[in-house]
């Protein structure tokens, strides 16, 4: 199958320490393109069974191919695969309790969704402002960023982007209104806010990272499987993420450490496995790459107490493989 090309992030880490055995239950809740997904499935075998989910359309089809040119390779080695178009958030009306031997989920936008212009994830190329993970619907970042009203702008940016200059962007954003394309928003946002000498990022990243986050609801999702988590893994079953800038990392971070805390987690990680050096240079993305683990370890209910949200600020995922 031709197509965007996908390097999974911390690949081999996540196998060591997901301890994926032949026989198993695993649920990858962020399929993306499924390479995770195919190094999971090569090592489960007939008698496990593979569960992806993927709230993207396009992501689900990709994903869905791949796997099927996977079960020509492996033939009868092939496990059992579901794929489950819904957000992963989801996850507990479609698991049974204590179903799974291992859950994986990678955070945030994929490669995919940044290298294809007219999603509107990415302002390196103009394109519409969607930004939209699930494209069937659901509230674009042009309607955000045209009918969401100055203090609730800058509160966005402010929180979701940890944008300092949040009040200065949205000021110029308000004025600048209406904004069409990512291309237009990321000249808005630099002519407001330009970048200084010491700054490694263009100045319209953190706002692009707050309206996608705001648009798809990242932190609500991350909080929703979280929560989730340890009612839908056996005993010994375990639980690995991966994020990719601080706001996912403080929530997984905090989850897992008041888990352990109550007895609920052992945590494999008592700080982020990384990627090594030579994964950096061969993709880059992988440098912001945290990965933290831990295993169920503790009989009971089901997990209720909700996360806080992450910032506090006062300014203001189908017809299965078969």
């Amino acid at each position: 199958m031709s197509g965007p090309q996908h390097v999974p992030v911390l690949l081999e880490e996540v196998l060591d320490l997901l301890q994926v055995r032949r026989g198993g239950t695993y649920a990858d809740a962020t399929l993306g393109l499924a390479g995770h997904s195919s190094a999971i499935a090569r090592r489960l075998g007939p008698e496990g069974l593979l569960i992806g989910f993927d709230r993207d359309p396009q992501a689900m089809e990709l994903a869905t191919a791949k796997l099927e040119a996977l079960r020509e390779e492996l033939g009868p080695e092939m496990p059992q695969v579901r794929l489950i178009p819904r957000a992963f958030s989801s996850a507990a009306e479609e698991l049974e309790p204590a179903s799974l031997d291992g859950l994986l989920a990678d955070f945030g936008v994929s490669s995919m969704q940044l290298d294809q212009a007219h999603r509107g994830f990415s302002f390196r190329q103009d394109a519409p402002l969607d930004m939209r993970m699930d494209t069937r619907s659901g509230e674009t970042a042009e309607q955000v960023v045209n009918q969401a009203d100055e203090e609730e702008l800058a509160n966005l940016i402010y929180e979701f982007g940890e944008e300092r200059r949040s009040r200065r962007i949205a000021r110029a954003i308000v004025r600048a209104r209406p904004i069409r394309t990512t291309a237009e928003l990321a000249r808005v946002i630099s002519a407001a806010a330009p970048a200084m000498k010491q700054d490694k990022i263009h100045p319209a990243t953190k706002t692009f990272q707050a309206l996608r986050i705001r648009v798809n609801d990242e932190l609500g999702e991350i909080r929703s499987l979280l929560e989730s988590a340890p009612s839908l893994l056996k005993f010994g079953g375990r639980l690995a993420v991966i994020s990719f800038h601080s706001l996912e990392d403080r929530l997984a971070k905090d989850a897992l450490k008041e888990g352990g805390e109550r007895g609920i987690w052992n945590v494999i990680t008592r700080k982020p496995v990384i990627a090594a050096e030579l994964e950096v240079d061969r993709n880059p993305r992988s440098r912001s790459a945290k990965l933290r683990v831990a295993e169920r370890i503790k009989a009971g209910p089901k997990v209720t107490r909700k996360i806080p949200p992450v910032g506090g600020s006062s300014r203001g995922n189908r017809t299965g493989v078969s």
